[in-house]
């Protein structure tokens, strides 16, 4: 049986391995475990999907809780896809944040899934990685 609920804290190998599981791990820091324990310490809403316990889906997120959500991690264990779980952890995340616009940088692979649950796609985004780059 899935459960679904807002964590104050997850252990950095269940996330890593959930990463992992998720192909998310291919980006994101995986072999660095300090900085996985980072993430999650910095991070102020996160909610699980867990089987039995067993951690197979996490919404990791940077939140005011009233304009803005930065959803910086939406995995789900490769074997627990398309159940919906993803979809279920986004609106978990929304209801703790109803006045807050929920915002996120899709990977590659999942470029097309957020459209098919309803997302609006923006074209206004853009990253810096090093302040060095500034003109």
């Amino acid at each position: 049986m899935i459960t679904y609920q807002i964590e104050e804290k997850i252990g950095a190998e269940e996330f890593t391995q959930v990463l992992i599981n998720s192909t998310l791990g291919e980006r994101r820091p995986v072999n660095e475990p300090e900085r996985i324990t980072q993430m999650l310490q910095h991070a102020n809403l996160i909610a699980t999907a867990r089987d039995n316990g067993k951690l197979i889906g996490v919404s990791r997120s940077l939140t005011d809780f009233v304009y803005c959500t930065y959803l910086s991690d939406l995995a789900v264990d490769e074997n627990y896809q398309k159940m919906g779980i993803g979809t279920e952890l986004i609106r978990i995340t929304k209801k703790h944040t109803p006045k807050a616009k929920l915002i996120l940088l899709s990977a590659p692979k999942a470029v097309n899934y957020y459209p098919k649950i309803g997302m609006t796609q923006w074209e206004q985004c853009f990253v810096l990685d090093n302040v060095e780059d500034l003109k």
